[in-house]
């Protein structure tokens, strides 16, 4: 390994090990998901289209919690410690400590993925074809990214108990809102009308068409919005690190 890689390295594995010592964090993002998606596609399955749809859309609510409240509250918490203060002072790159959550927040979603994929396949009897699994698996872990820069721009500007509330309202409101849990056609039209401002709602649209899900989605708006969105949340999150340097 070289020189330049061993910081990222380090800060990587110490990442982890500060998850494994926080189970208080570990078990709500782990469990959450695989509950309400066992609730909704197996003990109240309404369709024998309600697994596979849910997949779809429960698949981008796992991977929200780890990046929002992994970034969000843990980044608070640690700037509120003088420990970012520290990581500049050290004589390491910038952008190990970003890098090192993200891989941590990454891990942390595939584990919970890996729970809903394997209670979707054995469980709730949803059967696709390995292209479509591999697509949906993609783009699930794909739709951390602008949920990071939403967690990094609350940690950077907030405290850690505020942190903690917002992230708690913001995951609420783009599970709810963004139609992750109940399709967003049963909503009142200024419902509907707010969901195409959310990432997740559109992260959501872009798996349904992946997994074959019925009803028109337009793949290619979706994604433009969604990159534009993304990029809007990247630029915020860039600001709100500056403002600590």
């Amino acid at each position: 390994m070289s020189r330049t890689a061993n910081p990222y390295a380090a800060e990587i594995g110490a990442e982890l090990k500060k998850l494994v010592r926080a189970p208080e964090f570990i078990a709500p993002t782990l469990v959450l998901p695989v509950v309400f998606y066992t609730m909704f596609a197996v003990v109240l399955p309404g369709s024998n289209q309600n697994a596979p749809y849910l997949l779809a859309t429960f698949g981008v609510f796992a991977v929200m919690g780890p990046a929002l409240f992994g970034f969000g509250a843990g980044v608070a918490a640690e700037r509120e410690r003088g420990w970012l203060k520290l990581k500049r002072a050290a004589p390491a790159p910038a952008f190990s400590y970003i890098a090192a959550k993200t891989a941590a927040t990454l891990l942390m979603a595939l584990i919970s993925l890996s729970f809903v994929y394997m209670i979707a396949g054995f469980v709730a009897g949803v059967e696709l074809e390995r292209a479509v699994w591999a697509s949906l698996l993609a783009i699930h872990v794909m739709a951390a990214l602008p949920f990071v820069f939403v967690g990094l721009t609350l940690g950077f500007l907030l405290g850690t108990n505020g942190a903690v509330a917002a992230a708690n309202l913001i995951f609420l409101a783009l599970s709810l809102l963004g139609g992750l849990w109940i399709p967003i056609i049963i909503f009142p039209q200024v419902m509907q009308s707010i969901a195409w401002a959310l990432p997740s709602f559109h992260i959501a649209e872009i798996a349904l068409a992946a997994s074959g899900a019925a009803g028109e989605r337009p793949v290619l708006l979706h994604a433009f919005v969604l990159a534009a969105m993304t990029a809007g949340l990247a630029l915020a999150a860039t600001l709100a690190w500056l403002r600590q340097r």
